[in-house]
């Protein structure tokens, strides 16, 4: 094999259909990327390409409407837009050649992927703005914003005295693992970094395993189809990091009172009635009639529910720094690929936009590193908690915050808990998986790769106890629940997919959300909030009264009869006498673009929500595992043949790598990181 210049890029792959990319330079590699990806992942990144522009319903039908509403009434395009057009030329230009790559390989992905003909969808073209586009549709709400709307309707409808109690630490919409061994720690004498990203669970994945190699470096990891680089992990050799969800806060809803007047909208500002901008977009709907828009824009920003004609209680806009700063941090990207050190990642980092992360790195010299990236505003506190009045000067933005970091002693974790970004959010992950995982780390040193399994997939449940132990001094229990009581109270309490008494536990917590959330107390949480059908995960009764069970359940709600509650729960679950294992209800139901009817049940599965294996359903709700563990990978700075990775399905959207990594997901293993050139097979042509 000659050297790299003898041709401008070359492609390989290994036994996984993985691509191993080499260029001659940065930017033709940046190309072969592109084309890569679109000969593999045709379907799924033009699928992110329309949901991002608000057109996905042309082809996906009416389903698709509530997003496509959101997308344009958000900006999210513009906002793309805007934000390529402040791109320095050096990134603008490393992003144009990635574009000018998928370009190139559409119309050959494209023919390989059935989903075009079934739809009679034709492959497009990307303009020069789209990677930042998907990015932006990826990440718009992972800062919490629909939890401000939830908590302002739970004031509507119960009084601000409610609103607490959903507001202890609970679940969230996206979150990780993630953790770093020093050297000290490790067999091998050198760092490990591993970890698991809970997404919303997609096949073909969000996350694409890549290796990208040209003269200045050559990284391996996880890249996002449809935007260049390797951004949230990866392996340069000499260094290596990963994130996780920071769960900061960063964005704000305004209360927006507007008004029409001479044909234009004008929005009730601190200085008082302001020009709103305005226009008005058609969306084509497969199968429907088309549907227009009002596209309205205040100086807060971009509105997304609500309009001059609607409940003024629900017309709401949406700040958040790419909008207000033309700036998505994405020089950040081919920095990262350049990086030799942990300063390198340090330096990196520092010009992140969203989403905010918690970043963990290490190198070969021994650098270590624990921080927060991204970018958070400062301002007055009830941003954080609610929707606030737009006419308000002390709600608007007056900075940003700095980013902490926090010194490595050995061990670092990071799990969504409140720690190094604490001062940064309002709501955090329950301490439960970052409190297991550091006891499992502490339980032994000379840790090796091959190990962090046991720790990707350890189903100990310790959110299980609040419950249980209200359910051991319930009293007048009847023999048969008196009997499924006894057997939960030994449970080890792992959500283990052969278990009965896992899933008698699961049913026991669904009863008990399903009574809560028909008590009169919450009842009335339990309709329409006026705010678009986009939001409806974050405002639906159910899932918020399961994510925040232990909190309602010693809460002083009027006229709850907690032990009564709890005894009827338990009542009817011993009445039913269910005893199918937890897997056997608790199985995979990836999200599909083009979901098909007929697909049978998906596979068993461990865990659950709060588990270090997060394999989550939604209690009283569904068993099916929505959300869970879209990677996994253990980083080796000792010897990065040594790393290990694994994704639920493959590494194609279609054809033989389509799924032949889930076996592997499946029962915990991950597969081997494979460095050596001569060990892959080069691959000609499309």
């Amino acid at each position: 094999m000659g050297p790299v210049s003898e041709r401008t890029a070359r492609r390989y792959r290994d036994a996984y259909g993985i691509p191993h990319l080499r260029a001659a330079d940065h930017e033709a590699l940046a190309f072969a990327q592109g084309r890569v990806t679109a000969l593999d992942r045709a379907w799924q990144i033009e699928v992110e390409r329309h949901r991002s522009q608000g057109t996905s319903a042309a082809f996906l039908g009416p389903d698709a409407l509530a997003w496509d509403s959101f997308a344009r009434r958000a900006r999210l395009d513009d906002t793309a837009r805007r934000c390529h057009a402040a791109l320095d030329p050096a990134t603008a230009g490393w992003v144009g050649s990635y574009v000018d790559g998928v370009n190139a390989g559409l119309a050959a992905g494209a023919a390989r992927a059935p989903e075009f003909a079934a739809t009679g969808l034709a492959a497009g073209h990307w303009r020069p703005w789209t990677p930042l586009a998907i990015w932006l549709t990826h990440h718009v709400l992972f800062a919490g914003f629909g939890t401000k709307l939830w908590r302002t309707h739970v004031a509507r409808r119960l009084g601000p005295w409610a609103t607490p109690l959903f507001a202890a630490d609970g679940h969230l919409t996206s979150g990780s693992n993630g953790w770093l061994l020093a050297a000290d720690r490790t067999a091998t004498g050198a760092a490990l970094i591993a970890g698991d990203p809970h997404r919303i669970i997609e096949a073909p994945g969000i996350y694409q395993q890549i290796r990208l190699a040209c003269p200045e470096y050559d990284v391996l990891g996880f890249a996002v189809p449809g935007v260049p680089g390797i951004a949230h992990f990866g392996h340069a050799g000499e260094v290596a990091w990963a994130i996780t969800n920071a769960m900061a806060d960063y964005q704000d809803g305004y209360a927006e009172r507007l008004r029409r007047r001479d044909g234009l909208v004008e929005a009730y500002g601190p200085d008082g009635w302001r020009a709103a901008h305005r226009h008005v977009e058609t969306i084509e709907v497969a199968g429907a009639d088309p549907v227009e828009v009002e596209v309205i824009e205040t100086e807060r920003g971009p509105l997304i529910s609500g309009g001059p004609d609607d409940d003024p209680a629900v017309t709401v806009a949406l700040r958040h720094p790419p909008r207000v700063t033309a700036d998505l941090g994405f020089a950040v990207l081919p920095a990262l690929l350049r990086a030799r050190t942990v300063g390198d990642v340090d330096a990196a980092f520092d010009g992140w936009v969203e989403p905010v992360n918690v970043v963990l790195a290490a190198d070969t010299a021994g650098g270590l590193l624990h921080r927060v990236a991204g970018r958070v505003p400062q301002r007055h506190p009830d941003n954080g908690l609610r929707v606030v009045p737009a006419c308000q000067a002390r709600h608007a933005w007056q900075g940003w915050h700095p980013m902490p970091s926090v010194p490595v002693d050995q061990v670092a974790v990071m799990a969504n808990e409140r720690g190094v970004s604490a001062g940064l959010g309002v709501e955090f992950a329950p301490p439960y998986r970052a409190d297991q995982i550091r006891e499992l780390l502490a339980a032994g040193t000379g840790w090796r790769p091959e190990q962090m399994a046991a720790i990707h997939t350890d189903t100990y449940l310790a959110a299980a106890e609040p419950l249980l132990a209200l359910l051991a001094e319930t009293p007048g229990l009847g023999d048969e629940a008196v009997a499924l009581r006894e057997r939960l109270l030994r449970w080890d309490r792992r959500m283990d997919a052969g278990s009965v008494d896992a899933a008698a536990f699961a049913d026991l917590r669904a009863a008990v959300v399903r009574r809560l959330a028909a008590h009169p107390a919450l009842a009335a949480l339990d309709g329409p909030s006026g705010y678009p059908e986009v939001f409806g995960p974050w405002l639906a009764l159910l899932p918020r009264v399961g994510y925040a069970l232990p909190a309602l359940l010693h809460a002083d709600l009027p006229g709850l009869d907690r032990d009564a509650l709890l005894r009827a729960a338990v009542e009817e679950v011993a009445a039913a006498g269910d005893t199918r294992r937890w897997g056997e209800r608790h199985r995979l139901a990836p999200w599909r673009a083009l979901p098909d009817p007929a697909t049978p049940d998906g596979p068993e599965l461990a865990g659950d929500h709060d588990c270090v294996l997060a394999t989550a359903s939604v209690p009283g709700v569904t068993d099916r595992c929505l959300r869970g563990p879209a990677a996994r990978y253990v980083w080796d700075l000792g010897r990065r043949e040594h790393s290990r990775w694994v994704v639920p399905f493959g590494a194609d959207g279609t054809g033989p790598h389509r799924d032949d990594q889930l076996p592997h997901w499946l029962r915990g293993e991950l597969i081997e990181v494979v460095c050596d050139w001569d060990r892959l097979t080069e691959e000609h042509g499309d």
